[in-house]
């Protein structure tokens, strides 16, 4: 059975920066999963945010969020790391991180496995 425990989320200014941490573990072929961060903002509907392949690395970044985060992961360490920069009022959620086993570069919540228990994140002057 796989465990993600998310950190990191914290109360920020408009154009501040986070970094969220998404640490793995109980399985020792957790760095063939694929990670996913997802966010939920109230009243809406829990969308993807970026996603980053088990095997490659390769990633994906939802338009929203292009060119403002960047996803990593230290496979020693079994972490997944998003930085946040540029933050923005409507970033503004719980955000979820998720692991799959599935080949390549999954980008629907249907397609993950295992899910954390989320950490907030709030934007706001």
């Amino acid at each position: 059975q796989v465990q993600l425990v998310e950190s990191g989320g914290d109360l920020v200014q408009p154009g501040g920066s986070l970094r969220l941490s998404c640490a793995a573990s109980g399985s020792t072929f957790l760095n063939d999963y694929a990670i996913g961060w997802f966010r939920q903002a109230p009243g809406k509907e829990r969308e993807g945010v970026s996603f980053i392949s088990g095997s490659d690395g390769e990633t994906y970044y939802a338009q929203s969020v292009k060119g403002r985060f960047t996803l990593s992961r230290d496979n020693a360490k079994y972490t997944v790391y998003l930085q946040m920069n540029s933050l923005k009022p409507e970033d503004t959620a719980v955000y979820y991180c998720a692991a799959s086993r599935s080949a390549g570069l999954p980008s629907h919540q249907d397609e993950y496995d295992y899910w954390g228990q989320g950490t907030q994140v709030t934007v706001s002057s």
